[in-house]
């Protein structure tokens, strides 16, 4: 229970940052989908087809807690699965009913079709992930939060011209079926210093 009140209130500090960015960007985003809860188990209709994340296995008691390295290399395999160029293997690492919150777009996606549609156009200016500041915070065995500043390098497909991305994120993984995968993702451009 402590566990997933920590989760909601991630969860919703990432939605916050989100809001406030949109509102400050003058950006105009859908209310997101009604999720309601019982009994600690998230309800959503995710409608992916892919499953539905209170159905994971549980961690066995004996499980040790990843370390702070261990959580912030997710984001180099994530940043690999970029240079594939192939949505389909980045959207692999994201969580049955994930929320992705992109950099280049205003729509929430919460079905693994709509983060494979995000990436089908963002790969096409072949983003290069690197990070600038990292937070990590492991919650406990299955949960844990990696939040900084991050830039991706791209490549403008038409004219070839590069240029840089400056943005900050958070990602909330979660252990299912013993491999880390992110529920959630929050994106945004990196406003201008006040």
């Amino acid at each position: 229970m402590k566990r997933q009140t920590r989760n909601r209130a991630a969860l919703a500090a990432g939605a916050a940052v989100f809001a406030a960015a949109t509102l400050t960007a003058g950006v105009s985003v859908a209310a997101p989908e009604h999720r309601t809860s019982h009994a600690g188990h998230d309800h959503s209709s995710y409608g992916n087809g892919h499953g539905d994340r209170s159905s994971k296995p549980s961690t066995p008691a004996k499980a040790t807690k990843a370390t702070k390295a261990q959580i912030a290399a997710l984001f180099d395999g994530w940043n690999k699965a970029l240079q594939t160029g192939d949505s389909q293997k980045v959207a692999a690492r994201y969580a049955p009913g994930a929320a992705l919150l992109p950099t280049a777009s205003d729509q929430i996606r919460t079905t693994h079709a709509q983060i494979v549609d995000y990436f089908d156009k963002f790969l096409k200016i072949k983003p290069v992930g690197e990070k600038v500041r990292t937070v990590v915070d492991v919650l406990d065995n299955d949960t844990a939060i990696d939040t900084g500043l991050y830039k991706f390098h791209v490549t403008d497909a038409k004219t070839g011209k590069k240029s840089t991305i400056a943005a900050r994120y958070t990602y909330v993984y979660e252990k299912i079926g013993g491999k880390w995968l992110i529920v959630n993702h929050h994106s945004s451009v990196l406003p201008a210093a006040s």
